[in-house]
């Protein structure tokens, strides 16, 4: 099992008597379904309804809420959260502590917190100190981890305020809550889940050669994606996928900077493409 530091990523904590509710009116995530020692992906969005921050979060020490963010959009995240605050009685405070991933093999430690975007529960996140008696990896080796499962990252792998949750499958890992009340930019989701709107979708990619991050795909030489963020030959792509059923139902050739392309649905996802008779890999 090997576990690496993340120097990209940092930590924000919330807390204060009003920190539960505070962010269950702002976040996509359900703030009270979380459970102990997770970490559940989750977002906030313009009021258009598209991604302005992403991030995993948690209850940390003390049962405070601990955010943990892109290292470079930590400060306009706290930033943007003191705006929403009010009178609210919640503080916002960037947290001194390095952010750890760990992965591969299940585990039993102190402090450690499951990574729920992940469907097995074999990968974590680990707060503080590098655990003993566990081997070094690197953060590609994780990244690779990342990409192959189809997990999208912000700043990473897509820019904010660019894609909308369901773009890069929040709804499918629960970063999204449909049931809960109302959060910023939750009226543009809702109404995108309950009218199957969604046409932008991240699949997986696999190429006869390497990848490019940001080559456009093409069937037949009619752009359908981009390819966002590549491992050698594996990557994650965001892909029109109404364009793609038409390109496979007219078996048309799909490859990006001239390499042959196959594009799958992850395992873990739940949605399909639009037309019935281009079955893919994760299709329910």
């Amino acid at each position: 099992m090997p576990q690496t530091l993340l120097a990209d990523r940092a930590t924000l904590a919330v807390s204060g008597e009003q920190a539960a509710e505070f962010l269950q009116n702002l976040v996509t995530s359900d703030i009270e379904a979380l459970g102990e020692a997770e970490m559940r992906p989750s977002a906030l969005l313009t009021p258009q309804g598209k991604i302005l921050f992403d991030f995993l979060i948690g209850r940390g020490p003390d049962g405070d809420f601990r955010l943990d963010v892109a290292a470079g959009a930590r400060g306009d995240l706290a930033k943007r959260l003191t705006l929403y605050r009010l009178r609210a009685k919640v503080a916002i405070a960037p947290l001194d502590e390095p952010v750890r991933a760990v992965w591969d093999e299940p585990v039993a430690a102190e402090g450690l917190m499951a990574d729920r975007r992940f469907p097995e529960a074999t990968v974590y996140r680990s707060y503080g100190e590098a655990l003993s008696g566990i081997e070094d990896g690197t953060a590609e080796d994780f990244a690779a981890r990342r990409i192959r499962a189809g997990i999208a990252e912000a700043e990473r792998d897509f820019p904010a305020s660019d894609v909308f949750p369901h773009d890069v499958l929040l709804d499918q890992n629960g970063g999204v809550s449909f049931r809960k009340g109302c959060y910023v930019g939750q009226e543009v989701v809702s109404r995108m889940q309950h009218r199957g709107t969604a046409r932008r979708r991240l699949m997986l990619a696999a190429a006869d050669g390497h990848l490019t991050p940001g080559a456009e795909i093409l069937a037949e030489g009619k752009p359908i994606g981009t390819v966002l963020s590549s491992i050698g030959e594996d990557g994650i792509a965001m892909v029109r996928i109404d364009r793609l059923a038409e390109a496979l139902a007219g078996d048309a050739s799909i490859a990006a900077d001239g390499v042959p392309v196959e594009l799958t649905i992850p395992a873990w996802a739940g949605y399909a493409l639009p037309r019935s008779d281009a079955p893919m890999a994760g299709d329910a």
